[in-house]
């Protein structure tokens, strides 16, 4: 590079490193989350039939009145009715050995007496239970999307649960909307936002209050007695927070937790015999799941056993009680929840659906009808592997069977689906064909079975690898492209920094000796870049920060005591003046420091020790008293501090202004909504809750693209002198030690302000009752 950096060099070079960012980050994105090919459309009258690329969807078929089609996919799936009605019981974040044990054991003493009543169900083969393993992420609303679809969320999932969308796919609440059913729902919201307009009767609680423990799940159960005493509906959805709140305030050995066990006991003795007692005989099917587990710090989101061990039981009537074994060690996957209901209740599968009939559950009905049943879930997996393989066979197949010499791409998955699938048809028609007693055959039938099965979980293993599978090269492209977009960006700002000192040994002096800190500011960056790499290091990110903050600290104070060693004669003068002030703040914050590192024991492995937040907590002191006051006391800090960078004043009041905004807000949320417990489960809190992050995103956001380009800036006669405007020369941006590199540093320094103001007030505004989860300046979700 030259040594002399132009104005239109720098800007061709600014133009380059962000247009490389986004291009990048583009690819990045859209590698690391996929856009998984689906069938599109809901599932229909066709499902009954065999795959080919020529079966649509009958359009006549689809107008017809809710019972008539109802009617018409009994008849057409070839299986009795099972169940007239269905209650799903969700428990937020119950881990399955809570209540099945773990590796053939059962669970210990204490959590067997606090689900005495369920524990009766398994062992009188009233109900089975599964341990239900939950595809990551494990949050909320991909595992419902799951439980209802079949199908495996990405990652892209993580962001939408905090916002969630109506949920467009194929599902089973769609499939029985369409045949007339009428819902009801109680518990998360996240099934509104999910389903709206679906059900006829709802009452939705916020999982947004963490500290929330009772009132979230008293909010469900007190509609219990009305609404089993109801007939009316078809399905009842009852989804219960409380357990996962306690798993998040005191992890898996809460003291809460055994009584919060035996609350859902209560719950499901209570519907159970609700069920058993109906007079009007009407069929029930019990069916209580969880969307994950938990950690034992109560943590959940990855892809742990403690977090993806999710609990499934099947509870019928006591004139049920054939129909399910005592076995409780059975491993299943979530997404099998889907086409076992459809097929139980006579519905279409979903039809993105990736999920497998659960063994076990309909082992009941007469031979044919499990093989049917078998048969109807193999089709729909059938459809989806011929849209998710390039090239798959259909036309004529499955009917005419399957060539190996034709010139197909991804011949080998083809060829093993096709043996696979066909062998099984093969078994099953030779079956039906056959003149023999169906009781006298029952090794063909076991080997029938075994042969569906075989085809079915093979097919459920690729597609689940299919559908979180990354393409490697659209990814490395997109690293390559934003690391290319770095080093033009750091080659830019080393250009502009040379430009500011007049000599090699000036430079190197500048930035090795007097600017150690700044330095270290820069290498912190690429420590942390490293550090993202190990999931343990993400998961104790705090401590990373709590030693660089105290490192650059020190720093700061090294640099502040030879400056104003330099000015004077004598060591204690530099307690004398602005010296004191300067050397007093560096001080300060060290102490501080070391407080807010002992506030709250955050991350995934301290969590249960002691700090300085639960001592408050159970002093009993006035929580609310010190949020004001640390709230007051923080803004007038950021704002004295913004003020204090020296120039630019009308953007420091523009910056603090807008950051003013968001305190008050803060302010006010905590003497209108924090006084007790149960306000910040409002509507209202939550509104204003959302109106605060909204706040902070806007004035951070604008800030941050505003600042450099409306800073101040010392512009050098050389760069910018008047020219004729024919001419194409481009003039050096020679400007002396003191030019672009200060007013750079000035607008970081402001910028910098950013994250530390938002990350408190966060903490402030996202905490319903005191100081919850390291309050107010350990926040996290």
């Amino acid at each position: 590079m030259s040594s002399s950096l132009t104005c239109i060099r720098l800007t061709l070079f600014t133009v380059a490193a962000v247009a490389f960012q986004i291009i990048g980050l583009s690819f990045f994105v859209f590698g690391f989350f996929p856009v998984k090919p689906a069938l599109s459309g809901d599932s229909g009258s066709e499902s009954f039939h065999a795959p080919t690329c020529y079966s649509m969807g009958n359009e006549s078929v689809r107008d017809l009145p809710p019972y008539d089609l109802q009617s018409l996919y009994q008849e057409l799936s070839g299986l009795p009715p099972l169940f007239d009605r269905l209650i799903l019981m969700v428990i937020d974040g119950l881990p399955a050995e809570f209540v099945l044990g773990k590796d053939d054991r059962p669970p210990n003493k204490a959590l067997m007496e606090a689900m005495p009543y369920t524990q009766s169900l398994l062992a009188n083969g009233i109900a089975k239970g599964y341990h239900a393993k939950a595809a990551p992420p494990t949050v909320t609303m991909p595992r419902l999307k799951a439980i209802v679809s079949g199908a495996i969320g990405g990652f892209l999932d993580v962001a939408f649960n905090f916002n969630t969308q109506a949920l467009l796919d194929d599902n089973l609440l769609g499939q029985f909307s369409k045949v007339g059913w009428k819902m009801v729902m109680c518990g998360d919201e996240t099934w509104l936002k999910l389903f709206p307009g679906h059900f006829m009767r709802h009452d939705g609680v916020s999982s947004f209050f963490v500290k929330d423990t009772v009132e979230v799940d008293k909010n469900v159960s007190r509609h219990l007695s009305y609404e089993l005493s109801k007939n009316d509906w078809n399905l009842l959805i009852l989804h219960y927070l409380g357990l996962d709140h306690v798993g998040h305030t005191g992890g898996r050995n809460s003291p809460l937790m055994a009584p919060k066990l035996m609350e859902m006991d209560e719950v499901v003795k209570m519907i159970h015999a609700s069920a058993i007692m109906n007079p009007d005989d009407k069929r029930t099917l019990l069916v209580v799941a969880s969307d994950h587990g938990m950690t034992e710090n109560g943590n959940h989101g990855g892809s742990s056993y403690e977090e993806t061990d999710s609990l499934l039981l099947f509870i019928g009537s006591k004139s049920h009680a054939t129909h399910f074994s005592s076995i409780i060690s059975n491993d299943v996957n979530q997404v099998d929840i889907a086409p076992t209901l459809a097929l139980l209740f006579g519905v279409p599968i979903p039809k993105n659906n990736i999920g497998v009939m659960i063994p076990g559950v309909i082992d009941f009905l007469k031979d044919t009808h499990q093989l049917r049943a078998l048969q109807l879930n193999s089709w729909q997996l059938l459809r989806l592997l011929q849209k998710q393989v390039p090239g798959f066979p259909c036309g004529s197949f499955p009917c005419d069977g399957f060539s190996g010499d034709q010139g197909y791409n991804s011949n080998d998955i083809m060829e093993k689906f096709c043996r696979l699938y066909l062998r099984s048809a093969f078994l099953h028609d030779s079956w039906i064909s056959t003149e023999l007693s169906r009781s006298d055959n029952r090794e063909e039938k076991s080997e029938i079975i075994a042969a569906y099965y075989e085809f079915l979980i093979n097919a459920n293993q690729w597609l689940s690898h299919k559908a979180t599978d990354k393409p490697s090269t659209v990814i490395v492209f997109g690293v390559m492209s934003m690391f290319l977009s770095f080093l033009i960006f750091s080659i830019s700002i080393y250009s502009i920094i040379q430009e500011s000192y007049s000599g090699e040994k000036q430079l190197s002096n500048g930035i090795f000796t007097q600017h150690l800190d700044e330095g270290f500011s820069l290498s912190v960056i690429f420590i942390l870049v490293i550090s993202m790499g190990s999931s343990s290091m993400v998961e104790e990110e705090q401590y990373i920060w709590h030693y660089l903050i105290s490192t650059l600290n020190l720093l700061f104070l090294r640099k502040t005591m030879q400056f104003f060693k330099k000015e004077s004669t004598c060591f204690f003068n530099l307690f004398n003046g602005h010296g004191k002030v300067c050397i007093s703040s560096i001080f300060t914050l060290l102490i501080t420091g070391r407080i807010l590192r002992g506030w709250h024991q955050g991350g995934v492995n301290w969590a249960h020790l002691p700090d300085i937040s639960k001592w408050l907590e159970q002093s009993g002191t006035d929580l609310q008293l010190i949020q004001l006051i640390a709230v007051i006391l923080t803004t007038i800090l950021i704002l004295f501090s913004l003020s204090l960078l020296g120039r630019g004043m009308k953007i420091v009041l523009v910056v603090g202004f807008n950051f003013l905004m968001s305190g008050l807000l803060v302010f006010y949320h905590i003497l209108r909504y924090q006084h007790n417990a149960s306000l910040p489960s409002s509507n209202a809190a939550t509104s204003l809750a959302q109106i605060i992050y909204a706040t902070l995103g806007v004035s951070t956001v604008g800030t941050v693209l505003a600042v450099p380009w409306i800073m101040p800036i010392q512009i050098s006669k050389a760069c910018c002198r008047d020219h004729n405007h024919n001419s194409a020369v481009s003039y050096p941006l020679k400007i002396g030690s003191r030019s672009q590199y200060p007013e750079l540093i000035y607008s970081l320094h402001i910028i910098g302000f950013l994250p530390a103001f938002c990350f408190f007030l966060k903490g402030c505004c996202s905490r319903s009752n005191g100081l919850r989860n390291g309050w107010p300046f350990c926040a996290g979700e």
